[in-house]
């Protein structure tokens, strides 16, 4: 088979953490083809979605310990081609966020891939309905209790209500500002208005919930069933256990809670084609929603010694045959 991986410039991923590294040495190592390309490598040419594709040999991680190891020159390169992406078994649409406007305009031209010859993941369409803070307000029972507004006087009195909240900014990742508020700091209403760009942006105000210091879970989800989870937990002064702040990761197990809540998301995930995705959990609670290129397959493979990477492939390769019998 072919997958194509729409990636940031691979030489800036970091191979022992990137999750779509990971699924890229899974599909190396079965036997597949592995190409890369940019956002801005995509173009629309006679009604289909074409891309610069480049073949990638990678040079897979070693496990050394308690980490992943990478060889120095950890990828080859070959000449780029000019193909249409429908001619790949599989896209994985796996550009960081924040999602910018050339963002959107990349989702766009993946509608133009044939979705009876390549499944896209995630689905382009999934990918715009699905802000990573907003989409979890969809399932009210897992959720804290939560408000989105740029009125400090809405946030306020939320705030005072609950007595300590945690702000997020709709369009943040990997625990960019993120605000821990009390009622009580002289700075208060400062921070509301650099976070909403003085009333003009709204933002996500949940309740505080103080198993936050026991970490924050990432589940990783395949076709709405959870295959994986880590804790990431606080280290220090910081209150956010996100990785990219310095948060320590642990090995994790999946409550029956955790699953009851992956239950309820997963009919919606499916609909929307959210293949795979990396939901956050404090203490029984949902608080996101990862669909632009979750990560954590590199920690929970080196913590439970499996190999989430080679599942997903795996799955690929199920649904193609079963489309072939049905087809």
């Amino acid at each position: 088979m072919k997958f194509a991986f729409i990636i940031d410039p691979i030489e800036k991923l970091n191979p022992g953490h990137d999750s779509s590294v990971a699924i890229m040495e899974a599909a190396q190592a079965l036997g597949h083809e592995v190409w890369i390309t940019e956002t801005h490598q995509l173009t629309v040419i006679q009604g289909k979605a074409w891309a610069s594709l480049i073949p990638v040999r990678l040079t897979p991680v070693k496990r050394e310990g308690a980490r992943w190891i990478a060889a120095e020159l950890w990828f080859s390169l070959d000449k780029p081609q000019l193909l249409a992406l429908e001619d790949m078994d599989a896209v994985f649409m796996r550009t960081d966020p924040p999602v910018t406007v050339p963002y959107l305009y990349a989702t766009y031209i993946l509608d133009y891939i044939d979705s009876r010859k390549t499944l896209v993941i995630n689905s382009p369409r999934g990918l715009r309905a699905a802000n990573e803070k907003m989409y979890a307000l969809q399932f009210t029972e897992a959720i804290p209790e939560t408000i989105v507004s740029q009125s400090k006087q809405v946030i306020r009195e939320f705030v005072e209500k609950k007595e300590a909240a945690v702000l997020k900014p709709l369009g943040g990742k990997a625990g960019e500002g993120i605000l821990f508020l009390e009622p009580g700091d002289r700075n208060f209403n400062s921070l509301i208005e650099i976070s909403t760009k003085l009333g003009r942006e709204p933002v996500m105000v949940q309740t505080f919930l103080p198993a936050a210091k026991d970490g924050d879970k990432r589940i990783i989800l395949l076709d709405g069933e959870p295959i994986g989870a880590v804790n990431r937990i606080p280290t220090g002064k910081e209150f956010r256990g996100n990785m990219a702040v310095g948060g320590r990761v642990a090995q994790a197990e999946i409550t029956d809670r955790e699953r009851e809540i992956c239950v309820q998301l997963a009919p919606k995930l499916k609909e929307d084609g959210l293949y795979f995705v990396g939901i956050d959990v404090i203490g029984g609670y949902l608080t996101e929603v990862n669909v632009t290129s979750p990560t954590g397959i590199r920690e929970v493979d080196l913590l439970d010694n499996v190999n989430l990477g080679k599942q997903v492939i795996e799955w690929i390769e199920n649904r193609a045959k079963s489309n072939m019998i049905s087809n």
